[in-house]
C-alpha cells in the first residue's frame, strides 16, 4: 500500500486548506440562513414611519385621520410653524409632514382638494403615506355620498377592520424547513474547491515526469497503483461527505433527519460527490503546474456556483444563463435541492425529476472520468 500511503501523505499537507474551505462554508452557510430568515419575516410586515401632523381642523374627521395613520405610523403633532417644520424634517425627527387645513371636512372631502404635504427630497417613502391618505379620503368622499354626516363618517372609519393577509400552504412550500436547505445550497463550492485543490494537487504531484518514471519502474504493478490511488481518493471523498452529512444531522437536528425527503437529499448530494470527484480527476490530470491547478480550480467552483445556481438561485437566473447552466452539473445538484426545498411530500413528478437531476450528474460524472482516462493517456505518451 506504499501508493495508498503517499496519497495520504499528500491529503494531510494539504489539511489547513481542507480546514480553511469547510470554515468558510460553514460561516457563509449560518450568515446567509439567517439573512434569509430575517428578511423573510419582514418581507410581509407593514412598515412605520415616522409622521409629524399640524391639525389646523381639530374636527372628527380629522382626528379619525390621525388615528388611522397612527395604527400604521408614529405620529407627532406639531406646531403650525415653518422653523419648527422645517427643523423636525431637517434633523430627521419626522420623514413625512401632513397638514390638515380648516375646514378639513369641507375642502379635501366634498371640495376634492389636495392635503399639503412635504417629505424628505429625493425619498420615495411618501408616495406610501400619500396611498393611504387617498384611501382614507376615499372612503370618506363614499360615506359623506351616502348621507353620512362628518361625525358619522369619522365612526365609521374608525371602526373599519384592518385588512389581514394569510399566506396559504398547498403543500408545496417549506417555510419551517428552509434552514438546511440553505446548508445543502451552497455545498457544491465546498466540494468543488476542496477535491479540485486537493485531488489535483495529488494528480499533479504523482504525474510529474521523475516521479512517474519511478513509479513506471517500480515492482508495484501499474494497475494496483490506479487501484490504490483511486481508493485513497474513494476514501478522502467518503469522509468529507460523511463530516458533511453528520454536521446537517447535528446542527439541524430532527428538523432535517424527519423530513421525508431525507434519502433524496442524501442521494443527491452522493451524486454531486461523485461528479465533483471525476471533474477533480480530469482537472488533476490536464494541470501542468501548481499555477495552473489554482487558477483552473478557482475559475470552475466559483463559476459553475455562479451559473448553477449555488450563489445566485435558479430563479434569479434569465432564460440564457439557464441554457448554458444545463451542460453544469451544479445545475442540475440545485434543480433537485430546489424540488426538495419546495416539496416537503414529493409528487411523483416531483419524485421523478430529482431523480433525472441524480441520474445526470452520475452521466457528467462518467463523461468527466472518460476524459480524464483520455488526457493520462495522451500525456503518457508524450513521454
Amino acid at each position: 500500500m506504499t501508493v495508498f500511503r503517499g496519497y495520504l501523505k499528500v491529503v494531510r499537507s494539504n489539511w489547513p486548506t481542507i480546514c480553511l474551505y469547510l470554515g468558510i462554508f460553514i460561516a457563509c452557510t449560518i450568515l446567509f440562513q439567517f439573512t434569509a430568515q430575517s428578511t423573510d419575516e419582514e418581507t410581509y410586515q407593514m412598515s412605520g414611519m415616522n409622521i409629524g401632523v399640524t391639525d389646523g381642523d381639530d374636527g372628527e374627521l380629522a382626528g379619525a385621520l390621525i388615528a388611522y395613520l397612527g395604527s400604521i405610523h408614529h405620529v407627532t403633532e406639531l406646531e403650525d410653524e415653518i422653523s419648527v417644520l422645517q427643523e423636525k424634517l431637517y434633523y430627521r425627527d419626522v420623514d413625512y409632514i401632513l397638514r390638515i387645513p380648516d375646514d378639513f371636512y369641507e375642502e379635501c372631502v366634498s371640495g376634492g382638494k389636495k392635503l399639503e404635504v412635504t417629505s424628505i427630497p429625493g425619498s420615495y417613502s411618501g408616495i406610501y403615506v400619500e396611498q393611504q391618505i387617498g384611501s382614507f379620503l376615499n372612503n370618506a368622499a363614499v360615506y359623506q355620498e351616502a348621507g353620512f354626516t362628518e361625525a358619522e363618517a369619522a365612526r365609521a372609519l374608525e371602526q373599519r377592520e384592518a385588512v389581514r393577509v394569510e399566506l396559504a400552504d398547498y403543500g408545496n412550500s417549506s417555510a419551517d424547513e428552509a434552514g438546511y436547505s440553505y446548508y445543502f445550497r451552497y455545498m457544491p463550492y465546498l466540494y468543488l474547491a476542496v477535491f479540485g485543490f486537493v485531488l489535483g494537487d495529488i494528480l499533479w504531484i504523482f504525474g510529474r515526469k521523475d516521479l512517474n518514471r519511478r513509479m513506471m519502474a517500480s515492482p508495484v504493478p501499474v494497475r494496483r497503483q490506479k487501484l490504490e490511488g483511486m481508493l485513497c481518493m474513494a476514501l478522502f471523498g467518503g469522509a468529507v461527505w460523511i463530516i458533511l452529512t453528520t454536521g446537517a444531522a447535528v446542527y439541524y437536528g430532527s428538523a432535517w433527519l424527519r423530513s421525508s425527503n431525507l434519502e433524496y437529499y442524501i442521494l443527491n448530494t452522493l451524486a454531486l460527490l461523485i461528479s465533483s470527484l471525476a471533474l477533480s480527476f480530469l482537472v488533476g490530470t490536464v494541470s501542468p503546474n501548481r499555477d495552473a491547478l489554482t487558477g483552473i480550480v478557482n475559475i470552475l467552483s466559483l463559476g459553475m456556483c455562479f451559473l448553477g445556481g449555488a450563489f445566485v438561485t435558479l430563479d434569479a437566473l434569465n432564460v440564457k444563463l439557464k441554457n448554458v447552466s444545463r451542460f453544469l452539473p451544479v445545475y442540475w445538484y440545485e434543480r433537485a435541492n430546489d424540488i426538495l426545498t419546495d416539496f416537503p411530500v414529493l409528487t411523483e413528478n416531483a419524485r421523478t425529476e430529482v431523480l433525472e437531476a441524480a441520474g445526470i450528474q452520475i452521466v457528467f460524472a462518467a463523461a468527466f472520468f472518460c476524459a480524464a482516462l483520455a488526457a493520462a493517456k495522451y500525456k503518457q505518451t508524450e513521454r
